[in-house]
């Protein structure tokens, strides 16, 4: 099934080296641009998280979810390499290590009900009804969003995670929004 114009998409944000506050809202607003402007595009709050699977010593990061209608005319591989060049532009480099601390991670998480297991991309993201870090902020934009290949809701999946969940809401991703 593909998706149709207008089909949720829902963007991850993490970042935890270097002003990670500063990198999350530059993406979103490039994501806020991209989908048709602060009416269409919903930013959730910015919440605090514990490394989950990454080298010893790392960081804590500053977590946030974007979601907005599916652009007319993108494709999610065509979303995914705009999220990757705003990775790069923000000094994010692949070194090889696997969930390195970074300067910002952009993931597509879903795009509507659309799913795709491809070498280049997997929909929805295999990790984040697992991730409180994920589902936390999604919730904030998308609580009722029924997650592909589930039964239950971005709310519902949020609730079903066992406690605790090691996140903590630490204030507004756009500083025009309370």
């Amino acid at each position: 099934m593909e998706s149709a114009e207008g089909d949720t998409v829902l963007v991850g944000l993490g970042a935890n080296l270097g002003d990670a506050a500063a990198a999350l809202r530059t993406a979103a607003a490039r994501l806020t641009e991209l989908g048709g402007g602060p009416r269409r595009v919903r930013a959730s709050s910015l919440w605090r998280s514990e490394p989950v699977d990454c080298p010893p010593g790392s960081p804590s990061f500053l977590n946030a979810a974007v979601a907005f209608p599916a652009p007319r005319g993108i494709t999610p591989e065509a979303l995914l390499g705009i999220l990757k060049d705003l990775e790069r532009h923000h000094g994010r480099r692949r070194d090889g290590v696997r969930n390195a601390p970074r300067t910002l991670d952009l993931d597509l998480l879903a795009f509507g009900p659309l799913r795709r297991d491809t070498a280049e991309l997997v929909l929805p993201h295999p990790r984040a009804t697992a991730r409180a870090f994920v589902l936390a902020p999604c919730a904030e934009v998308a609580p009722d969003f029924p997650w592909p290949g589930t039964e239950g809701t971005v709310a519902g999946l949020l609730a079903a995670l066992p406690a605790p969940l090691g996140v903590e809401r630490v204030g507004p991703l756009r500083p025009d929004v309370p």
